[in-house]
C-alpha cells in the first residue's frame, strides 16, 4: 500500500505533466491557421514533454530538475513561460479572429514594441535577423511579441531578485538540501563549494544578460548553412520568441538562485564557527 507521501507525489507528478501538456499544445489549438500536420506533432512533443516532467517529478530524488525542494522557483519559471505562449498565441489570433482580450493584448505588446525597438536593442537585433523578404507585417507582429515577452521575462527576474532580497526565497522548513536541489551541481568536486557555487552563478547571470544578443547572430550565421528562421509559422512565431526571451531568464534566475545559495552556506558555516568559539572559550 502507497503511503500518504507517496501518493501526494504521484498527483502533484501528474498535474505538473498535464500543466506541461496543455502549455505546450495550447498554440495549435488556439492559432487558426496552424496546419493540422503540426498541430499533429506538437501533440507528440507534449506528451513526450509531460513524461519527462511526470517521470522526474514521480521520482523521491530529482535527477534533472533543479530547486525541486525550494519553492516557488520553479512555477515562477513556468508560469513565465506559459504567460509568454499564452500572450504570444493571442496576438496571433487577434489577427485571425479579433475580440476584446485578443485586442488588448496585441495593442499592449504594439506599445512596447515601439518602445524597445531601439537601435541596439534585442528586441532590433532580433528583427535584423529576419530575413529580406520579410513583410512588414511580420515584422511589426515580430517586434510587439519580443517586445511584450521581453518585459515579462525582465518583470519576473525582477520580482525574484526581490524575493532573495526580502529572505523571501528558498521558501519551505528545514535546512536547503544542496544535493537534492542541485542534483547536476557536484558540490564534493573541486575547491570549496561556495567559491564554485559564485563562480557558476556568474557565469550564468552572465549568459542571460548577453543571450538575447547573441541569439539573433547565431540565428543570421545559421542561415549560411541551412533554411534561415523566418518566425513566419504560428508555431514557428509562438516558440521562437518565447524561448528567445524565457532561456536568458532562466539562467539569470539559475545564476541568482545559486549566489543565495552560496551565501546560505557561508552564513550557516560562520554560524556554527562562531557557536563552536563560543562554546570553547566557555569551555
Amino acid at each position: 500500500m502507497k503511503k500518504p507521501k507517496e501518493k501526494s507525489r504521484y498527483r502533484g507528478a501528474w498535474l505538473r505533466a498535464l500543466l506541461v501538456v496543455a502549455v505546450s499544445i495550447f498554440p495549435a489549438v488556439a492559432i487558426p491557421t496552424t496546419a493540422p500536420d503540426t498541430a499533429q506533432s506538437m501533440v507528440l512533443l507534449a506528451l513526450v514533454a509531460g513524461g519527462i516532467i511526470f517521470a522526474e517529478y514521480a521520482s523521491e530524488y530529482p535527477a534533472l530538475i533543479e530547486f525541486r525542494f525550494a519553492a516557488p522557483f520553479n512555477r515562477t519559471r513556468f508560469a513565465l513561460l506559459a504567460a509568454i505562449v499564452l500572450m504570444l498565441s493571442m496576438i496571433l489570433r487577434n489577427a485571425v479572429e479579433p475580440s476584446a482580450l485578443n485586442g488588448f493584448v496585441a495593442g499592449l505588446a504594439s506599445v512596447f514594441g515601439m518602445i524597445l525597438s531601439f537601435p541596439g536593442s534585442p528586441v532590433n537585433l532580433l528583427l535584423g535577423a529576419l530575413p529580406d523578404t520579410a513583410t512588414a507585417a511580420h515584422i511589426a507582429e515580430v517586434r510587439d511579441g519580443a517586445a511584450l515577452a521581453m518585459v515579462m521575462a525582465i518583470a519576473t527576474v525582477g520580482g525574484f531578485v526581490a524575493a532573495i532580497r526580502m529572505n523571501i526565497w528558498p521558501m519551505g522548513t528545514g535546512p536547503f538540501n544542496v544535493w537534492i536541489n542541485l542534483p547536476t551541481f557536484d558540490p564534493t568536486a573541486g575547491n570549496d563549494v561556495v567559491q564554485r557555487l559564485h563562480r557558476h552563478a556568474r557565469i550564468n547571470i552572465a549568459l542571460g544578460i548577453v543571450m538575447p544578443f547573441l541569439l539573433p547572430i547565431a540565428v543570421i550565421a545559421s542561415g549560411m548553412l541551412m533554411k534561415p528562421v523566418t518566425l513566419m509559422s504560428p508555431m514557428g512565431y509562438v516558440w521562437g520568441i518565447a524561448l528567445w526571451s524565457f532561456l536568458p531568464a532562466a539562467f539569470v534566475m539559475r545564476g541568482v538562485a545559486m549566489n543565495r545559495v552560496a551565501h546560505m552556506i557561508h552564513d550557516s558555516r560562520r554560524r556554527l564557527a562562531d557557536h563552536d568559539g563560543g562554546h570553547y572559550v566557555a569551555a
